[in-house]
């Protein structure tokens, strides 16, 4: 079944209870027999299907698959096998359509170029903004840029995830399981992005001052106020942005596990980047003159919590996550953080000032592609398999040709996003060199290990990437809410630590720039 293709004939799914009508399929489905489907329907309903009612008393998991309805008992499969067998016609069974890499490639294409200009305005506004009072005098702040960008991944990739894996089997096709779906998941992403702002501000405090025996009480302030208000903004300007593509993507027949994710991030780190400038900038200069400000707007957002907690818990499709969500967050916050320390040691050396403008870029970049696989490796298994079991091909050993040496379609979207990377860059890296951005003159050299450490983060970002979902699967864990936060913070961090790597075997071999620092 074809989901996201306009002018196919669409199959009505068991939508959550609701009835089920019986279709005539033209692309190479055969028409199932009225009683068949009755009966089908009526055992399905009976045994596994979700409807809004069990939701509310609590019966309703995050963790189990969004097709439950298609799967039958041994004895019962058999059974229906045997009905089907004298009738002489076959079931339709629910698949994903069969993406040529061309067709993949041009709808990845637009929203990648989207997200990397996003990434690209991003790294020459942090380009600007370092040089502002407030990130002068408070260098901390650099160690909450890769935790507050990463939220992205934590909240609104995860996000997007979740709503495409919904769209794409039926999860959404009822108006108010739908608004259920959006309306709770949004108080759930206000609720984890004030937890992890202020926890982000906690980390940027211990990692950047207890270490050197240094400490403000007003600056520390400063920063919880800036973070926790910089992400509750931020999160909730994207969530909606991010629901708005989602609901679009749906009417106008377009794959959401395709555009969502990398439209989540291409105005995600702009935005959150201005957010947190704007308002350090602003809370600093209050530090002198009014110095409860910082205090009183902390206080605020932190105040909102509990209303959104409740929110959140009035809705079945984000209660679950309320209590066991926080571990992947509040981790990849902290890896994230990791990776903000790296580069607030190295924006610290002149010598290697133009790491700045290349952060966001290369962080971003390896986010969005592995998310998009990650996406589509998700939607994959609830499709076609129960919690706990995996595919033959992911079972015994990983190895790292298994992600990119294969005819199915996880193995040819990791060929097609991996194969992005060069050009891409390339793309970004002359445009930042055109808008006359950073202080790192574009040699031959440069280029070759700048594209070397990008190539290097997203192919071990896909492996681990293949590995990370088909375990979570395993162990009864949804990828989709699961392995976006970890798989992003990796990249942070990887890209960080690459590109803070490449710089400095820059330095050492002599390729060293007059500007750089200026």
């Amino acid at each position: 079944m074809c989901l996201w293709q306009k002018n196919s004939p669409r199959l009505t799914m068991v939508d959550l209870g609701a009835k089920t009508e019986t279709v005539s399929l033209q692309n190479g489905y055969r028409q199932e027999t009225s009683h068949i489907e009755g009966r089908r329907h009526m055992d399905r309903t009976s045994r596994s299907s979700v409807t809004l009612s069990d939701c509310g008393d609590g019966g309703y998991s995050e963790t189990e698959p969004m097709l439950a309805e298609r799967r039958l008992s041994g004895e019962e499969a058999e059974e229906d096998d045997k009905v089907e067998g004298e009738e002489g016609h076959i079931s339709a069974v629910q698949n994903l359509p069969k993406e040529s890499p061309l067709a993949m490639a041009l709808q990845i294409l637009v929203p990648f170029l989207l997200a990397g200009f996003g990434t690209v305005s991003a790294g020459m506004v942090l380009d600007i903004v370092q040089h502002w009072e407030a990130f002068q005098y408070i260098t901390e702040i650099f160690i909450l840029v890769p935790a507050l960008l990463g939220l992205k991944g934590n909240l609104e990739m995860t996000l997007a995830s979740r709503l495409s894996t919904a769209v794409n089997v039926g999860k959404m096709d009822s108006p108010i399981e739908k608004w259920n779906l959006i309306i709770g998941n949004l108080a759930l992403k206000q609720v984890q992005a004030t937890v992890v702002g202020f926890l982000a501000a906690v980390a940027a405090v211990v990692l950047g001052w207890i270490p050197e025996g240094k400490f403000q009480m007003s600056h520390a302030v400063l920063l919880c106020s800036s973070s926790v208000a910089t992400a509750f903004i931020a999160s909730l300007l994207q969530g909606i942005i991010m629901v708005g593509v989602i609901v679009g993507s749906k009417k106008t027949g377009i794959n959401p596990d395709n555009v969502a994710t990398p439209i989540a991030a291409s105005f995600g780190d702009l935005i959150t980047l201005a957010i947190l400038a704007w308002i350090s900038q602003g809370l600093y200069k209050c530090l002198d003159s009014y110095p409860y400000v910082s205090s009183l707007v902390c206080a605020f957002f932190m105040c909102l919590t509990p209303l959104w907690m409740v929110i959140s818990s009035k809705h079945p499709a984000s209660r679950t996550l309320l209590y066991s969500g926080w571990e992947p967050v509040i981790t990849a916050m902290v890896i994230s953080s990791i990776g903000g320390l790296i580069l607030d040691k190295t924006v610290s050396d002149p010598n290697l000032a133009g790491i700045v403008v290349y952060t966001p870029v290369i962080n971003g970049i390896g986010g969005n592609l592995v998310a998009i696989q990650s996406s589509r490796i998700s939607t994959h298994l609830h499709f076609h398999c129960a919690p706990g079991e995996v595919p033959d091909e992911a079972k015994g050993c990983y190895y790292p040709c298994r992600t990119f040496c294969g005819t199915g379609a996880n193995h040819r979207s990791a060929q097609v996003l991996l194969l992005l990377v060069v050009p891409g860059h390339l793309i970004f890296l002359y445009t930042i060199h055109l808008m006359k951005s950073g202080h790192t003159t574009l040699t031959p050299i440069f280029m070759s290990v700048y594209l070397a450490a990008a190539m290097l983060q997203v192919l071990l970002l896909l492996c681990i990437a293949d590995q990370m979902v088909h375990s979570m699967w395993r162990s009864g864990k949804d990828p989709d809410s699961f392995s976006i936060p970890y798989l992003t913070a990796l990249g942070d961090l990887l890209g960080t630590a690459l590109l803070a790597l490449s710089f400095h075997f820059l330095w050492l071999i002599g390729d060293q720039d007059s500007d750089v620092g200026d």
